[in-house]
């Protein structure tokens, strides 16, 4: 076996298992809290206190979902390597845009395990700091779609859809699997920019962001089992 076929068995390989963890962690989060009962409906006192009696549950959720990130993203990566052998410029671009979208993630996930935890501890314990971390908690509201935490969310969704649109048509191919993939990852970036501009022009109200938007972003678990047996079929042909 060359280095090159080496290569190409080894990020299929990684796209692969990518997947299959994205879809576990996605099946995991279905049993962790992700923020505080009734969401962004609930008091900002009934938070505070649910977060600080609840920090272990709170924080496991939201690893499991830095994990699922992390597998999700490496499965767009590989996928752009499938897309180098068709059009290497756009396999570049929608590379950079998975790399962006992973780092906007990284930020609200890495704040719902570390900072949010301290601030609700602080401020139930009435600390020193606890005047400070009060509207700071308002401020990075896991749940609320317009808070200055999910507007990273929204923003790492909006930069994969891009890189759906480059990488949609390249990797459109003869097997079905691709074709479903292909068709899966298009419709997702299309859908997201008509959302967006809607959202912009009014027609979609605040508290129905989270519908809209997370319901398009469920068009992604199409593309990602097709994509498993696109991996695999690249995997036995490299092998």
């Amino acid at each position: 076996m060359s280095t090159a076929q080496t290569l190409d068995y080894q990020i299929n390989r990684l796209g692969f298992w990518s997947v299959i963890v994205a879809i576990t962690t996605g099946v995991v989060s279905m049993f962790f809290p992700l923020d505080a009962p009734g969401g962004y409906t609930a008091e900002h006192v009934d938070r505070v206190a649910w977060l600080s009696a609840n920090k272990g549950e709170f924080i496991a959720g939201w690893v499991n979902q830095i994990v699922a990130m992390f597998s999700l993203s490496a499965a767009f990566a590989c996928g752009a390597w499938v897309v180098a052998g068709k059009n290497s410029l756009r396999a570049i671009l929608a590379l950079l845009f998975v790399a962006m979208a992973t780092m906007a993630f990284i930020i609200p996930k890495f704040i719902a395990v570390w900072t949010i935890p301290l601030l609700a501890d602080t401020i139930t314990a009435g600390a020193m700091g606890a005047e400070l971390a009060d509207p700071l908690l308002r401020m990075l509201n896991v749940s609320i779609p317009f808070s200055l935490y999910t507007s990273f969310d929204y923003l790492g969704f909006w930069l994969y859809s891009v890189f759906a649109l480059l990488a949609a048509g390249p990797l459109y191919g003869d097997s079905k699997s691709a074709k479903i993939s292909a068709v899966g990852l298009g419709v997702f970036g299309m859908v997201y920019q008509v959302l967006m501009v809607a959202l912009f022009l009014g027609a979609i109200a605040p508290v129905d962001i989270e519908a809209y938007f997370i319901g398009a972003s469920l068009l992604l678990l199409f593309h990602l089992v097709a994509m498993a047996f696109v991996f695999k079929r690249s995997m036995s042909s490299a092998s």
